[in-house]
């Protein structure tokens, strides 16, 4: 996938509805289907690529799997997902799908051999640790390792080379019989290395544009983000900053991390890291901000930072919901797509979703927003002023977290004028010492000339 990729964010077990529990026995129901319309309205808002959610056979929310081959009868058949992925590249949409490789859930077939035969399991020696003389949190009479603790979560061993097998096996039918063009890899920073430049090989091998992005929450992301192994990884140093920096009035915070991410000598200076605001794990981002104004220069932020950004199912309708300590699904509703276009948030003349698409739109176009560098121009509390370049073109971005106009110094930036791309008027003339009037809540986004 190319720089210029904006991915909307899907999660179909919640929007088409499905039953908490999978019984394992009842008739696949194509509800799939009705992610349809969620595809168009992905192509209309800017996106070039979907990202759907866990689809595979498992016991409850999609990451406790239990075959990897087999599409969740709850959501229909690999037919159904075959041809969701057809309608999605006939809008001319690519598909990313959501891969689960460092745990499994209790119903996966390989454990539950292990809990029937224990220690002559030919599958015991597929998870980390195995131990016959303890027993395990859930009573089993043996341990293993478990994800973060979940213990009806067992984690694979991913030396193993049948496991590994088994693995790419279910990748090389994804890629070849549903034609699917990236893979997001669920907790990725659990992932060794090892292997993951095993998965970048396999799939280089089956098509050189296959898209590997990981989730990582921690640590340095060069380790997972490199030539040999994933493209990108999710930005989670820079989320938070994203918006408690609006709440604070503090464009210090986010500020500091982008300049130490992709300022000069920054950390990850062209790795396209992987941008959001929110998704299926964190509270929606309306109900983050104390000011929900501020969601227009938060989305501007998101697409004209360095990176992919992406965009949350409903979020761009300024969609509330938070998780609490024991329970996520506020987070993931069935949300019904023409309620919440007549409910669109608006700003005056302005709408949250044509914001987002225009933003979309004015990325797409622009070398210097999808690959160019960053340099930082002006920081204040409630203002952020940057440079985006590549070769000729640059690209300046202002914003104004401050709900009254405010000047915002640039420096001396070369040049004989700025053309503004977002709202377009005449030509902004380029003096030494000029200041630029952001408007409230609001950013600008202009083409240096001359």
């Amino acid at each position: 996938m190319s720089r210029d990729t904006f991915v909307y964010h899907l999660f179909p077990m919640a929007q088409c509805g499905a039953p908490a529990r999978n019984d394992f026995t009842s008739a696949p129901v194509p509800r799939l289907a009705e992610l349809d319309p969620w595809l168009e309205h992905a192509r209309d808002l800017g996106a070039s690529t979907v990202l759907l959610g866990p689809v595979f056979e498992s016991s409850s929310h999609g990451y406790d799997t239990a075959d990897l081959w087999q599409e969740d009868r709850r959501l229909g058949t690999l037919e159904d997902l075959a041809r969701l992925v057809r309608r999605a590249h006939d809008l001319g949409v690519r598909v990313m799908l959501d891969a689960v490789f460092g745990h499994v859930g209790r119903a996966f077939f390989a454990f539950k051999d292990l809990l029937a035969h224990g220690q002559s399991s030919a599958f015991r020696d597929w998870f980390r640790s195995v131990r016959f003389d303890r027993r395990s949190l859930l009573g089993d009479p043996f341990e293993c390792e478990v994800w973060k603790g979940v213990a009806d979560l067992p984690r694979l061993n991913l030396e193993h080379p049948d496991v590994r097998g088994h693995l790419f096996g279910a990748v090389e039918r994804w890629v070849r019989e549903l034609e699917v063009d990236g893979l997001r890899l669920d907790t990725a920073d659990w992932l060794d290395t090892r292997f993951l430049e095993a998965l970048r090989s396999h799939c280089d091998g089956l098509r050189p544009d296959i898209w590997l992005m990981g989730e990582v929450v921690h640590g340095d992301y060069r380790k997972q983000a490199h030539p040999r192994a994933l493209h990108s990884v999710t930005n989670y140093e820079a989320y938070k900053g994203l918006w408690s920096s609006l709440n604070d009035r503090n464009y210090f915070e986010v500020a500091y991390a982008l300049q130490r991410q992709f300022g000069p000598g920054g950390l990850y200076r062209g790795v396209p890291l992987y941008g959001f605001v929110d998704n299926h794990d964190v509270s929606r981002v309306a109900s983050l901000l104390r000011d929900r104004g501020h969601l227009f220069p938060l989305y501007g932020l998101l697409f004209t930072m360095p990176g992919v950004p992406s965009v949350y199912y409903g979020s761009e309708f300024g969609l509330l919901g938070k998780r609490t300590e024991h329970d996520d699904r506020p987070l993931r509703p069935r949300l019904d797509l023409g309620a919440l276009r007549a409910g669109d948030l608006r700003a005056g003349d302005r709408s949250l979703v044509d914001v987002i698409r225009r933003l979309a739109g004015l990325r797409r176009g622009s070398r210097a927003l999808t690959q160019g560098g960053y340099a930082q121009l002006h920081v204040s509390g409630e203002q952020l002023a940057f440079l985006r370049t590549d070769g000729e073109e640059r690209v300046v971005v202002a914003l104004n977290a401050s709900a009254d106009p405010a000047p915002v110094p640039l420096g001396n930036l070369p040049g004989r004028a700025l053309v503004d791309l977002l709202d377009p008027g005449p030509a902004v003339p380029m003096r030494q010492g000029a200041k630029l009037v952001v408007p409230g809540r609001w950013l600008r986004v202009l083409r240096a000339e001359g």
